[in-house]
């Protein structure tokens, strides 16, 4: 008789027990990993900025609305951010429908973001009056772009570079500056129930 059948059946429930607890551990473990990433990916982008939204709806102009993962307030104005985390080298340029993706054995393809992008800007500049906006596809560190980067296309590592933070003197006469176009944003901003569908990669 197998030895395995003829464990008692307490032996067996504790057997079940730790089978789940363990499984369970791991998934905890998991999602606090992928919460911890997800908040230091987000600090990395917000720091930017003077204020910014997260995940939020603007409206199109159309009746709809849009989902943008970031609207920034910045030295220089409004910036909207799309942001992709794509693993592998990409092969993409402005004219092209669609941008390739090479990671190992896998090959896929993904839309073309700078379209959708230009939508996003639009759409913010339509609320924002006078003050300039700008739109960026960020990629994170796990993204590589072999032929060069597309057009409005950085890499999470240069968004610093790209929009330096104000510092504090300076951060004061950028929201008395943009006050009233900053206000108009939030207030036609609503949360976006994409927020959670976008998965950060665990290192």
């Amino acid at each position: 008789m197998n030895r395995l059948s003829s464990l008692p059946p307490m032996t067996w429930a504790l057997v079940v027990c730790a089978v789940a607890l363990g499984w369970g551990l791991s998934w905890l473990v998991r999602w606090y990993r992928q919460r911890r990433a997800r908040k230091a990916l987000i600090a990395s982008i917000t720091t930017v900025a003077v204020d910014s939204l997260v995940d939020v709806l603007v409206p199109d102009g159309m009746g709809g609305s849009l989902h943008c993962d970031f609207v920034l307030l910045t030295a220089r104005g409004g910036v909207v951010i799309d942001l992709r985390d794509v693993s592998g080298n990409i092969f993409g340029g402005d004219q092209m429908d669609e941008w390739t993706v090479m990671d190992g054995a896998r090959r896929f393809t993904f839309v073309n973001p700078q379209s959708a992008l230009y939508d996003r800007v639009a759409a913010l500049k339509a609320l924002s009056g006078e003050m300039p906006v700008e739109g960026r596809v960020v990629f994170t560190r796990r993204a590589k772009f072999p032929k060069g980067l597309p057009k409005w296309t950085l890499m999470i590592d240069s968004l610093r570079s790209e929009f330096p933070p104000a510092d504090p003197a300076v951060a004061s006469s950028v929201t008395e500056h943009f006050a009233e176009s900053w206000q108009s944003i939030k207030s036609s901003a609503a949360p976006s129930a994409l927020a959670q569908a976008r998965p950060i990669a665990v290192p």
